[in-house]
């Protein structure tokens, strides 16, 4: 059995060590099999949850059953901890579609986060929820587009009439939906272009990321208008 440095500081402590929703005498066997240190730990975490996480992490930790092994053997040890995080990438609207990640990307500070459309190894993602901005650059060189005043979609008419979907390893997490759920701007007691998703999911690492922006017409739009898209929730990090 694994070290338990890191277990004291999770709800849900059952999914991440195996033992959740096993009955009385599988756990009972599970705690035998575990040394006198780990045992006292585990009887005492499970025992005493303490204060509830509260946003993201406590959607995170409801899944962390669906963690792969790996993943959950580094949280006990402590390895891996979990953290708030925003995965971006900014693109610009050359067409209908926009692909915001794709498997030629690298990472580049004010333009995208990850490379090649997926995390890194060992990095496992709660999507909480979606933001997504337009703006337009004063030119299409890089430094113009990182220094682009991003705004709400309100303004971009064929932007807020399209449709946006997310994917993780093909799976869907958000299917086509009105891109008008991100027009927020009226809404002061929400961030910016920012929608919350009611269904949080797990995109795990070395799974290919699609997040796509479908327009139903480009009429109205500059041909430097670019879209920045952000995914806030909790990653896994050492």
């Amino acid at each position: 059995m694994y070290g338990f440095e890191g277990v004291e500081e999770y709800n849900n402590t059952g999914a991440l060590l195996g033992i959740d929703g096993i009955d009385g005498d599988e756990l009972l066997g599970a705690l035998r099999r575990m040394n006198p240190v780990a045992r006292a730990k585990t009887i005492n975490k499970l025992a005493n949850t303490g204060p509830s996480s509260q946003g993201s992490r406590a959607e995170m930790e409801k899944h962390f059953g669906e963690l792969p092994p790996n993943i959950k053997e580094a949280l006990v040890k402590g390895d891996l901890r979990l953290a708030d995080n925003v995965i971006y990438s900014i693109k610009q609207v050359s067409s209908k579609t926009v692909k915001m990640f794709e498997t030629q990307d690298t990472k580049s500070i004010g333009i995208c986060n990850v490379s090649n459309a997926k995390l890194p190894k060992n990095q496992a993602f709660l999507v909480s929820g979606i933001t997504l901005l337009a703006g337009v650059s004063a030119d299409l060189t890089k430094d113009k587009i990182m220094a682009t005043n991003f705004q709400g979609i309100e303004a971009y008419p064929a932007l807020a009439n399209g449709e946006i979907n997310l994917k993780a390893n093909k799976k869907q997490i958000l299917p086509e939906t009105s891109t008008s759920i991100f027009k927020t701007a009226n809404y002061h007691l929400k961030p910016l272009g920012y929608y919350k998703l009611a269904n949080p999911r797990l995109i795990l690492d070395d799974v290919l990321i699609e997040l796509t922006v479908e327009l139903g017409t480009t009429d109205g739009l500059q041909g430097n208008t670019h879209i920045f898209a952000a995914m806030h929730g909790t990653i896994t990090t050492p």
